[in-house]
């Protein structure tokens, strides 16, 4: 047996030949099957309109996501793997390289707060490089007006970074 797999915009066009009810079905037989995609319409629905204030949920999340990692490296690492793909998971949500960085940003200053800085585990160090270069690639990728308004919030960081734990060297992450 095969199943043909349809592209978006041919799906796109039989969408809109569809009354209200039959699509109102639709959906709520898609958001039935997966957690993801009720999580997304639950998102487009009633978070969408207010951007910042979804973003600022999501930080206040992590937030105590952080606060909640346990001592041990090996378990640090995982926890902070787990808040990255939460992170992953909403920046799909707002598709917006701004929200992106916002949260990406917010990681790193949790990280520096809660991550244990007297660690030589290897993988905790590299979620922290790891994220730094994703943000510095994002950022060089904006608006050279919108790249501004992140440089500073990213070079503070860099320097946070630096003076908070002795591995980190500035200079390999400046934009």
């Amino acid at each position: 047996m095969n199943i043909s797999s349809y592209g978006l915009q041919h799906i796109k066009k039989e969408i809109q030949h569809l009354p209200n009810e039959q699509l109102t079905e639709l959906l709520l037989r898609l958001a039935r099957y997966k957690k993801e995609n009720k999580e997304l319409l639950a998102y487009l629905l009633f978070e969408a309109h207010d951007e910042t204030a979804f973003i600022e949920k999501v930080k206040a999340e992590a937030g105590f996501m952080f606060s909640q990692l346990p001592a041990l490296s090996y378990h640090a690492a995982k926890g902070m793997r787990k808040i990255l793909r939460l992170l992953s998971k909403y920046t799909k949500f707002t598709g917006s390289k701004g929200a992106e960085i916002e949260l990406l940003l917010n990681f790193c200053d949790n990280y520096l707060e809660y991550a244990d800085r007297r660690t030589s585990y290897k993988p905790i160090r590299l979620i922290l490089t790891r994220q730094v270069e994703k943000t510095r690639t994002l950022i060089s990728k904006l608006h050279e007006d919108l790249q501004f308004d992140y440089a500073e919030g990213y070079n503070n960081l860099i320097e946070e970074a630096e003076k908070k734990l002795g591995w980190f060297k500035k200079n390999d992450y400046l934009l």
